[in-house]
């Protein structure tokens, strides 16, 4: 087994085990992390994004598979499956994940999921009607990054 599917396996038990601190020593310092909600965050962003997730996903359950790698890139596929706080709504997250590495650590990671099939599920009937629309999806990134940054301000 090449040793960067090891460190996407190490990245994804930390998550199972919603150890956020265990998942940001995966990443490099400069790392580069985008999904369509946290569209761009960089270094200590990201691997706040992911304490920040651990810390809140009180039941939060993760599925890893399809975890391959070489020297340059790597893949995954994820599921997620855990309440949505701001809603109380169950939510099943469909992700595949790229990575590029370097120095033996994650430079660039960027999941891809349907955000208007979360919206559906996370938002309710408001992400049934208009979860497809910019103007809704660009309000749950701007509460996503306030959340985010009142994370990294109290420490996080």
């Amino acid at each position: 087994m090449h040793p960067n599917q090891r460190l996407i396996e190490r990245f994804y038990q930390a998550f199972k085990e919603r150890d956020g601190r265990a998942m940001g020593a995966c990443y490099h310092d400069q790392v580069h992390f985008s999904d369509p909600v946290f569209v761009d965050l960089h270094g200590e962003q990201a691997r706040g994004m992911w304490r920040m997730l651990c810390e809140r996903g009180k039941d939060l359950v993760v599925e890893a598979s399809r975890i391959e790698a070489n020297e340059e890139r790597g893949i995954a596929h994820w599921d997620a499956f855990y309440t949505f706080s701001a809603t109380g709504q169950k939510v099943h997250n469909i992700i595949d994940a790229e990575f590029r590495f370097q120095d033996g650590l994650i430079i660039d990671h960027r999941d891809r999921f349907d955000l208007y099939r979360w919206a559906r599920q996370a938002l309710g009937i408001k992400g049934l009607l208009l979860g497809w629309a910019p103007p809704v999806q660009n309000a749950v990134r701007k509460q996503a990054m306030k959340g985010l940054d009142a994370f990294l301000k109290k420490g996080g």
